[in-house]
């Protein structure tokens, strides 16, 4: 597998370049690293696909990547720059792939290819390509390349804090919600049952009738003979 990544591993971007030809990934590299891009070249779309963690499924849709569990990638990749025309899959297929891909298609891709060709040209730019260069590829050309991806970093950062955001909220709506407390009534089996709540006071009643019967309020001479 031919790939090659040059540059300062401080630069602020990092661009990954794809094409068959030697002498042209070897000049887009020169460039961008001139530009003080990080680099990374790669033979075929397939390869780029792979060190972006994409592959595809031999067993299912071809036209359909997943993503693959063996990814590699080290390091962002905040650009694609590929060549149109490659053996395989072409600069358009890749370009398909990267924009079906829900973790990848805010990722700028830009086409180059020697052959002028409107209806190509304007077939990539309606798919999502942002640019399209006529090789030979110039400085100049690379100068367009930072909007780009300026764009994309705000809008991943503004996506990031959004996500930042959300969390407090779900976080204190489930704090809202009232905790349900254990509930402070007796268990019935432990609650006294009406009978026991009378018992005492039938009792109650009983003695008092009892201490006020006529017996109790006169003395008794049983057995004993009262002298006059």
């Amino acid at each position: 597998m031919q790939m090659a990544i040059t540059g300062d591993s401080h630069s602020q971007f990092h661009v990954l370049a794809v094409d068959d030809s030697l002498i042209d990934r070897k000049l887009i590299e020169r460039l961008l690293k001139t530009s003080s891009y990080q680099v990374t070249t790669v033979d075929s779309g397939s390869k780029a696909l792979k060190f972006l963690g994409l592959q595809e499924d031999e067993q299912s849709n071809p036209d359909t990547p997943y993503v693959s569990p063996n990814n590699h990638q080290e390091v962002e990749v905040n650009l694609i720059i590929t060549d149109y025309c490659m053996p395989g899959m072409t600069g358009y297929d890749l370009l398909k792939k990267v924009k079906e891909s829900s973790s990848l298609r805010n990722i700028p891709v830009v086409i180059m290819s020697s052959e002028n060709v409107p209806t190509r040209i304007t077939r990539c730019l309606e798919e999502g390509a942002e640019e399209f260069f006529l090789k030979p590829v110039r400085l100049s050309d690379l100068n367009r390349l930072k909007p780009h991806m300026m764009k994309t970093k705000i809008k991943n950062q503004k996506q990031e804090e959004q996500e930042e955001l959300e969390i407090p909220d779900i976080q204190s709506e489930e704090q809202k919600q009232p905790v349900q407390q254990p509930s402070s009534q007796p268990h019935p089996e432990s609650q006294p049952q009406p009978s026991a709540l009378l018992q005492p006071n039938n009792n109650k009643r009983k003695a008092m009738e009892e201490g006020l019967s006529p017996d109790r309020t006169r003395p008794r001479y049983n057995g004993i003979t009262t002298m006059v």
